[in-house]
């Protein structure tokens, strides 16, 4: 079943998905789906990122205690731990690259229209993908092969004609880095004050970028902050029409068909849809839609933002590439209270500028702390994916980060110096990261 992971469409099963024909057609074996943030974590503040009703609460193969990020939670859980080859995320900001670092693994966010979106329960057609998350960067080049294609019934991917490949494993190069100019975005990405870790991880990440030959600009400015007001106010009224018509696309009578169903089915069956509210589909119930001059405005300012936070940054500094810092330590589980209760003070994150522009982003592993993973994002404008692939390979290969997961049942509330010590890249205290305040959504503190 096709569910978001909410009981209000269990037992929905439409037809496969264009791009899970496309595997199929590819040889793929479809063993499961995997659990995710529910209705992508675009629903209740607070949320338990990789907690739905169906799944409930997904644990973090590492440290079982610790949150999954999300909202491809299971998929990137599913992959570290071998259950599954490879996997398939989906993002509408952060929510494959979040997951894949958070977890040690490869996360591909796509230029959009590259993948179909046709056949997946959306949050918005203006910024949502599909996306490979797998254990290393081959894989997820042969799976982004795979699934790439024009699609009749998605239209953003005609834009694709002339930019996509079925065969990305020809970009794997391991000296990319070779003379390659990679500027590192640290302010706005975490609170070096509360995050000591991720900066000690930059520095190595720099060294070994210019130990492989790269020229590196650090830092550089990707000025996107203004840009995460108007995208939020443009999906909420995206939302509105986009998800009815997912409803009215691929489910049979008896399931929601508006957004009021599905708040309704929550208040009505707290048992199986609680503890958390539908605040988030009632702010997109009481939009006007796509339809409202306002949601236009706010997505067209979105957009010409967060474009241009990463096209002058990169014309700026002559830039084959942008990187920083994916995730923070994964924190620890709160089924009480949400994602650290809301306390987004210590956030590490950079999914926002590509997601809001469509633009792609891979994520490799970089370090530790403790056990816990940490991931380094490379992005670039639309359609860079053969470039950023290569980067990404040239990373991997010389700096043979990930480890496999030990399932750890604990940590405690934080990593000790001996476990600091033992595992060594990104040292600096185990503080505790927080889910972006933008993404999948865990949104800032209502004004």
């Amino acid at each position: 079943p096709t569910t978001a992971g909410s009981w209000s469409l269990a037992g929905s099963t439409p037809d496969d998905a264009f791009i899970v024909e496309r595997l199929r057609a590819a040889g793929a074996i479809v063993i499961a789906k995997a659990n995710l943030s529910e209705w992508a974590n675009f629903r209740s503040s607070p949320s338990s990122s990789g907690w739905s009703g169906i799944g409930g609460q997904t644990n973090m193969a590492h440290v079982l205690d610790r949150n999954a990020c999300g909202s491809s939670s299971g998929t990137a859980v599913a992959v570290a731990a071998d259950l599954a080859t490879v996997g398939i995320g989906t993002e509408t900001d952060g929510s494959i690259v979040c997951p894949a670092g958070a977890n040690g693994i490869v996360g591909i966010k796509p230029t959009l229209g590259l993948v179909s979106r046709e056949g997946i329960i959306p949050i918005s057609a203006d910024q949502d993908t599909a996306g490979p998350m797998t254990r290393n960067v081959t894989d997820a080049a042969v799976v982004l092969g795979a699934i790439t294609g024009i699609d009749p019934a998605d239209p953003a991917t005609a834009a694709q004609a002339g930019h996509a490949t079925d065969d990305y494993t020809a970009f794997l190069d391991p000296d990319a880095l070779e003379g390659a100019r990679i500027g590192v975005w640290r302010v706005g990405t975490y609170n070096p004050d509360l995050s000591p870790e991720i900066g000690a991880l930059l520095d190595t990440v720099v060294a070994e970028l210019e130990a492989a030959g790269a020229t590196v600009i650090d830092p550089v400015a990707v000025p996107v902050d203004e840009a995460y007001g108007p995208e939020f106010e443009a999906l909420l009224c995206e939302f509105q029409d986009d998800l009815p018509a997912y409803f009215e696309a691929y489910t049979g009578a008896g399931y929601p068909k508006t957004l009021q169903d599905v708040i309704d089915f929550n208040n009505d069956h707290p048992e199986l849809e609680g503890p958390w509210n539908s605040l988030l589909f009632e702010l997109a119930a009481a939009t006007g839609g796509r339809s409202d001059p306002a949601c236009q405005a706010a997505r067209e300012l979105a957009d010409e933002i967060a474009t241009a936070s990463i096209d002058d940054t990169l014309a700026e500094h002559d830039l084959d590439a942008i990187v920083g810092p994916t995730n923070g330590p994964a924190w620890v589980t709160d089924p009480v209270n949400g994602d650290l209760g809301g306390d987004f003070s210590t956030f590490v994150g950079s999914s926002g500028p590509a997601a809001i522009a469509g633009y792609p982003n891979i994520t490799v592993p970089a370090g530790y702390v403790g056990p816990l993973p940490l991931g380094i994002s490379f992005m670039a404008s639309a359609w860079a994916e053969p470039e950023l692939i290569a980067l990404a390979y040239a990373y991997e290969q010389a700096t043979r980060v990930r480890q496999p997961p030990q399932f750890i049942p604990s940590i405690g509330a934080d990593a000790t110096a001996a476990e600091r010590a033992d595992r060594g890249r990104g040292r600096g205290g185990d503080r505790r990261a927080t889910p972006n305040g933008r993404g999948e959504w865990r949104m800032p503190p209502l004004r």
